[in-house]
């Protein structure tokens, strides 16, 4: 009983705090089934992808009630994306892990550093990229009209977003985790996307992709569902307040939230 009500209170952390910065939540729920429950590895990643598909329906649910979600780029980004993730699947079997995750863990902890001293000008300088390449191979303007009335209006190359989001499902494969916490600070940093838009559109991105990656877990067996389910019913609970807390936040300091999750995955990575 406590045990259960453990691993709900748990969920609930994650669903408010991985909605909150749109990342889904896997980069907690990994480590914990790992070092604190003593899950094994591939058991960890399968139930973890069970609550981040729960806690991403639920934050795409009150995000599409704020209408902060670009659907259109969404979809475009979610069918790139799930090639991605089945070719990282595959090709972890050819790769070092040990010097894949040095050079990634020192990667994510440069933008995470980044996003935490200087969030205004990592914004500045996305824009100021998106608008030197507004003539690119596809280029696509966007309007996005939240239910408060908030106008958001960016510009974006289709062919670099379906590119990079190729390769954001290729390394959250690789490394086990949701793609949000990748797909987030990629949206924001190399297509301009404000950082609202981009939390609620990772979130419906990860919402699809997450679906396929634990339907695979649930069939290989890997997955443990009274934890996954007593988590996902946190999370559930927990990601509505998320994404309120989201719509009262500024852009930067989502944006610092984000940079401490990519540290904690960063350091993970170097230290593992």
């Amino acid at each position: 009983m406590f045990q259960a009500l453990g691993f709900v209170l748990f969920g609930f952390v994650v669903g408010v705090y991985g909605t909150l910065v749109g990342a889904g939540g896997g980069f907690l729920v990994v480590p914990f089934l790992l070092l604190v429950k003593h899950f094994a590895a591939a058991e960890a990643a399968g139930t973890s992808l069970v609550v981040v598909f729960l806690n991403a329906v639920s934050g795409t649910i009150a995000y599409a009630r704020q209408k902060r979600i670009d659907y259109k780029s969404g979809v475009w980004f979610a069918a790139a994306a799930l090639p991605g993730s089945l070719a990282g699947a595959y090709g972890v079997n050819f790769l070092s892990q040990r010097s894949f995750h040095i050079a990634v863990g020192i990667l994510l902890g440069l933008v995470a550093l980044i996003l935490l001293v200087r969030p205004h000008g990592a914004l500045a300088g996305a824009h100021a990229r998106a608008a030197k390449s507004a003539g690119g191979l596809m280029p696509v303007a966007r309007r996005v009209v939240d239910a408060e009335g908030n106008v958001f209006e960016y510009r974006y190359d289709r062919f670099v977003g379906l590119v990079l989001s190729f390769f954001v499902g290729f390394l959250s494969s690789l490394l086990g985790i949701g793609g949000g916490i990748i797909h987030v600070p990629a949206l924001v940093l190399l297509l301009a996307f404000p950082a609202h838009i981009s939390t609620a559109t990772s979130h419906f991105i990860l919402a699809i992709t997450a679906a396929m990656g634990a339907a695979s877990h649930a069939a290989l067996g890997h997955v443990r569902f009274g934890p996954a389910l007593a988590m996902g019913a946190g999370a559930v609970l927990g990601a509505p307040l998320g994404a309120k807390l989201s719509r009262k936040t500024k852009g930067a300091w989502i944006l610092r939230g984000l940079a401490l999750a990519l540290l904690f995955v960063g350091i993970r990575l170097l230290v593992q």
